[in-house]
């Protein structure tokens, strides 16, 4: 549940936090030049994104015409984006594990299921370094054409299915983004329900919906499950709330697939009513995050993915860069030493104290490895190498999978030439490394999180007892 705190809305905290280091400029900089240059294997490599699916044994089993609309679809992939608008959960802002969404459907004549084109998401125990795999699936087969073990990745979800949504990942369709989220309608406040319509009371906590876009979104959905006419649609509001929307599409020029569409009533159920409807997805239910936050205030078109920024603020300019400062070398930082003001600072990539000469660095250095207590300056030094001032910045761009990144942030705080000690630094980049080797193993299936639960353990999971961890929030 998305509450408003003292600070203000958790959901714009939250996604202020996300953007600013989920994808970094560097990804999307990488990825954009490679998918322009048309190199849109190289493009998902530079956004994390693993590829496995083989084009040739597409071709092979489903015929050289579905092969061409995938390579196709692949080279209007934007990964970077793609990553940008995935599902991710709080607190921290991380993907939503064990998620398979569909990007495109094929189908296919004499087949009973439509090939599906996912991106998928390894489970929490596994999802060190953030990354993503894209895949191609072939109906109800778990493992899908990629020759992994069966069960690895689960099915595609229906709320967070994008083939129906092409403007969060396809580049060549991104300005759709801008009508598709309502963005040209009137601006109003995030949290304002001015253009809610008249049902919207029977919605719990309006505001957080994108209310006005439910009955043409529904409408999309319809048609594509051949009910171009209208019909009844799940709306998930909650854990333990759906919506039933009846929508009536009438023939017009607007709305979907040329028509008129407008929601007849609303209805309020508990989620475990089982009831077999179409559901909404989660991209056309909430506010898009990346509109809210730029309603409120919270930022400006350059702090977003240019792709994004072009559509919902066409006046806005994102400046040219990595993002990464480089104005120069870093002043030097002051330390009391002994009655006096010194100076530490980097010097041919290694954090020296400047006001020091090199006899007596060696005499406090000897000093310090029988146990002495070393010079202010050097105590800095050494607290600097093991509990950096930026340790919280370099752990959370480790934790979304911006290895380079807080490498980059390490070298500028402590040289390119520093030797780790033991310490909280050491700790964090040894447990990101172990992190993403598990999720190696993982992805060759080589590791599991340990035996199966049986049905006295499931129940008790069930019921909350015994909680490995808490539970994961999903904000999107």
């Amino acid at each position: 549940m998305l509450t408003e705190t003292a600070f203000g809305d958790s959901r714009l905290s939250f996604w202020l936090r996300v953007r600013d280091v989920a994808v970094p400029p560097s990804m999307i900089e990488t990825a954009t030049v490679r998918r322009t240059a048309g190199d849109w294997a190289g493009a998902c490599a530079a956004a994390g994104v693993d590829v496995d699916l083989d084009l040739r044994t597409v071709t092979r089993v489903h015929g050289s015409g579905t092969a061409a609309r995938i390579r196709a679809d692949l080279r209007r992939l934007a990964p970077d984006l793609l990553r940008w608008h995935m599902p991710r959960t709080a607190p921290g802002g991380f993907l939503r594990p064990g998620t398979a969404l569909t990007l495109a459907r094929y189908d296919e004549p004499g087949r009973a299921h439509p090939l599906h084109l996912v991106v998928r998401t390894a489970p929490a125990w596994a999802d060190g370094g953030q990354r993503i795999s894209l895949a191609v699936r072939a109906g109800p087969d778990p493992a899908g054409l990629d020759g992994g073990p069966a069960g690895r990745y689960r099915t595609p979800d229906r709320r967070f299915r994008l083939d129906l949504h092409r403007h969060l990942w396809d580049a060549s369709r991104s300005a759709e983004l801008r009508s598709r989220s309502g963005a040209d309608g009137p601006p109003g406040e995030y949290g304002s329900a001015a253009s809610a319509p008249p049902w919207a009371s029977s919605v719990p906590g309006p505001e957080r919906f994108a209310l006005d876009r439910w009955a043409d979104e529904a409408a999309l959905l319809l048609a594509a499950e051949g009910r171009p006419g209208g019909g009844r649609v799940s709306v998930r509001v909650g854990g333990r709330r759906r919506v039933l929307l009846d929508v009536r599409v009438s023939p017009g020029t607007s709305g979907a697939g040329g028509g008129t569409a407008e929601v007849r009533s609303a209805e309020v159920v508990r989620a475990s009513a089982r009831t077999g409807l179409p559901v909404l997805p989660d991209a056309a239910t909430w506010v898009l995050p990346d509109l809210a936050l730029l309603r409120s205030g919270s930022v400006g078109p350059d702090r977003l993915h240019p792709l994004v920024a072009a559509a919902l603020a066409p006046g806005g300019r994102r400046p040219a860069g990595s993002g990464v400062d480089t104005d120069g070398l870093a002043p030097p930082r002051v330390v009391d030493c002994r009655g006096a003001r010194h100076r530490i600072a980097l010097v041919e990539g290694e954090l020296v104290a400047l006001d020091h000469g090199p006899a007596e660095i060696r005499r406090e250095e000897l000093l310090a490895a029988l146990t002495g207590t070393p010079l202010p300056c050097l105590q800095a030094i050494d607290t600097a190498h093991r509990r950096p001032d930026g340790l919280t910045d370099i752990r959370d761009r480790l934790e979304h999978g911006d290895t380079a990144g807080a490498l980059s942030r390490v070298e500028d705080l402590l040289g390119t030439e520093a030797r780790l000690r033991d310490g909280d630094l050491r700790d964090m980049l040894r447990d990101a490394a172990q992190r993403r080797v598990t999720h190696g193993l993982f992805r060759a299936g080589l590791a599991d999180p340990g035996p199966k639960k049986g049905p006295r353990e499931r129940a008790l999971f069930r019921a909350g007892v015994h909680r490995s961890r808490p539970r994961q929030a999903s904000y999107h």
